[in-house]
């Protein structure tokens, strides 16, 4: 914006015209008093002219012999200098012509004079004298004139001096004083963070105008400004109290996976933790196992309207689950939901980790009593065996008593060696993997290496479902059940099916399409069906055995989720 009328070039233009004023009104009182100079001179020498005349009429009746010197001085004053300035132009006509007309005269006068001719003279003195007062009150009114002259223009020029003075104070307080004066409380306003302030006069076409509107404009930037970072510190305020929220919730769900056994408690702690601090409608959680088996965790009530979200959940390249949610007003933090679907991988994994990590001391702690039992008990056995053969041969075989007594302890002692086969195979069984599908497999290898029998293996079960010790007691159960089906039953087809009940409880369920069982009274010598039913009460559940009217034998275990 360019300035159009400058506030200072106005101040000095006001200056100058009161510079001039007064100069004008000096110039003008000068050249009045200058051409006032000789009017008292000329007052003077007007009135002196009324005594010459009469002193000449005087002259005239006594016949003085000086009367002539009389004429020429009364000639040389009525043409002096200051008489003689009348004719000059900025004299009034009316003086000019007085004076003109008295000059007239007095030659007609001065030829009665000359000539001797006294009564023409004094006949005429009275008008002429009259002509000369009338001359002298024209150059006293005159010289008065320009004295009221000299004094008005005096008088206005100090008139004037104070108005433009006013002026200039006026023009200075408008123009100068009131704008700076706002700016200064703009100023005051911005220093105090409020740029609301009142607006300046930006239509000014002077230097404070261009002022005002790069005041106005560093005002508005300085607002946006001020806006832009009051915005971009509230964006971090919120980002860190997220951040603050997402660390509390992150440490929460750590502490709730921070214990020494994970379980589903735990994990139902974190989705809850999780659904209460995002808002969340619903969040789930699904946890896959190499089979078909699968738990699911939900927190809150699914709302059909609203579309599910999903998250992988992966550890070591291993596909764990996924984690879902809805949520209804505002997006979750996907750094968060993230970092919880992390936490929850890892948790997931060490709780595998911990289960096998049970299974594995359970295996060690059966295969030291394994050892310790062939150590000591089979090794017993061994020996009574020995000893019992050569009891035999010293015993004659006609002491039909003595032999009968030896017969019973063989069967005894066949029985107890037996027996103790079974519980070092037992013992001696290996599970490595703490996920249900997998331990099934691993269970099944070597009994289908035993037969050309095919075993199907049906696992909807999660191996969440089932905590380390009554992982190891259902897997001995179905391996005796499979084991009594390849050896009593003559089946072709041996089914395994791991599914949960419509109660709630795990369910195993064992069968085969072969004679199927003829009585549950277990034969002499055999303890099959006992040990799985104690195996049963220590998991707190039931053993049903029956035989199936397509053919074959149903085992049907059922006992409470941990």
């Amino acid at each position: 914006m360019s300035v159009k009328r400058s506030v200072t070039t106005t101040i000095s233009h006001m200056l100058i015209a009161i510079v001039v004023l007064s100069i004008l009104s000096t110039g003008l009182a000068i050249i009045t008093l200058i051409a006032s100079r000789t009017d008292a001179e000329a007052v003077n020498i007007s009135g002196s002219l009324r005594m010459q005349s009469y002193r000449l009429a005087y002259e005239l009746t006594t016949d003085s012999p000086d009367l002539k010197q009389y004429i020429d001085q009364y000639d040389a004053s009525l043409k002096a200098p200051a008489l003689d300035a009348l004719n000059r132009f900025y004299i009034p006509s009316e003086i000019s012509n007085e004076y003109h007309l008295l000059l007239e005269r007095w030659n007609q006068l001065e030829n009665e004079l000359r000539g001797n001719r006294p009564e023409n003279y004094i006949n005429q003195l009275t008008s002429y004298v009259d002509q000369i007062d009338t001359f002298v009150l024209s150059i006293q009114r005159f010289s008065e004139l320009k004295l009221r002259v000299a004094t008005g223009i005096s008088i206005i020029s100090f008139l004037l001096t104070i108005a433009l003075v006013l002026y200039i104070i006026q023009f200075s307080r408008r123009k100068i004083v009131e704008p700076l004066n706002r700016m200064v409380r703009a100023s005051h306003y911005i220093q105090t963070g409020h740029f609301d302030h009142q607006p300046l006069d930006v239509a000014q076409p002077t230097e404070l105008g261009v002022l005002a509107t790069a005041f106005t404009s560093m005002s508005t930037d300085l607002a946006k400004l001020y806006q832009s970072l009051a915005e971009k510190v509230e964006e971090k305020t919120i980002k860190l109290t997220q951040a603050n929220r997402s660390l509390v919730v992150l440490y929460d769900c750590l502490q709730a996976l921070s214990v020494s056994q994970v379980d589903r408690q735990c994990f139902e702690q974190v989705l809850s933790i999780v659904h209460n601090s995002e808002n969340l409608v619903v969040i789930r959680l699904e946890v896959q196992d190499s089979g078909e088996g699968r738990w699911v965790l939900t927190e809150g009530d699914e709302d059909k309207n609203l579309d599910w979200q999903f998250l992988s959940l992966q550890q070591n390249e291993q596909h764990l689950g996924r984690l879902s949610w809805q949520c209804s007003d505002t997006a979750v933090h996907p750094q968060l939901i993230e970092n919880v679907a992390n936490i929850l991988s890892r948790g997931i994994y060490f709780n595998r980790a911990q289960k096998r990590y049970m299974q594995v001391l359970l295996m060690e702690e059966r295969a030291t009593i394994a050892r310790e039992l062939h150590d000591s008990l089979a090794q017993s056995l061994s020996f009574l065996r020995i000893q019992l053969t050569l009891l035999k041969r010293i015993v004659p075989s006609d002491n039909a008593k003595a032999m009968s007594v030896i017969g019973d302890f063989d069967r005894a002692l066949s029985s107890a060696y037996r027996q103790l086969r079974e519980l070092l195979a037992t013992f001696r069984l290996t599970i490595q993997e703490a996920d249900l599908h997998e331990a099934l497999n691993q269970l099944m290898t070597p009994l289908q290496a035993q037969t050309t029998v095919p075993i199907q293996i049906h696992c909807a079960l999660s191996s969440q479902a089932l905590n380390a010790q009554q992982q190891v007691h259902a897997l001995q159960i179905v391996r005796e059940a499979v084991l009594n089906a390849i050896k009593h039953a003559n089946a072709t087809l041996i089914t395994v099916n791991c599914d949960s009940a419509t109660n709630g409880n795990n369910m195993f369920t064992i069968t085969d399409n072969g004679t199927g069982i003829k009585s549950l009274d277990e034969p002499e010598g055999h303890y099959g069906l006992n040990i799985m039913s104690e195996r049963t009460s220590r998991l707190g559940g039931t053993l049903n055995i029956r035989r199936r009217e397509e053919g074959g034998t149903s085992i049907c275990l059922t006992f409470p989720q941990q």
